[in-house]
């Protein structure tokens, strides 16, 4: 079974045209995509949980 890939934050920001500060804030209201803590305290997000995040911001725009 092929392992989830698992995009760094920067990436993800990079991705969503984002600034960090912006994202921690709409992740602050929980608007944000579904991030991982690994136990080394690096933040990953799952390219699954991404790609349902864009899917539910265009429903929601629609």
């Amino acid at each position: 079974m092929a392992r989830p890939q698992m995009l760094k934050l920067p990436e993800v920001l990079a991705e969503i045209k984002m600034s960090r500060a912006a994202f921690y804030r709409m992740r602050a209201r929980g608007k944000a995509p579904k991030l991982i803590k690994l136990p080394n305290g690096q933040i990953r997000c799952r390219r699954a949980d991404l790609d349902a995040w864009w899917s539910s911001m265009e429903d929601a725009a629609a």
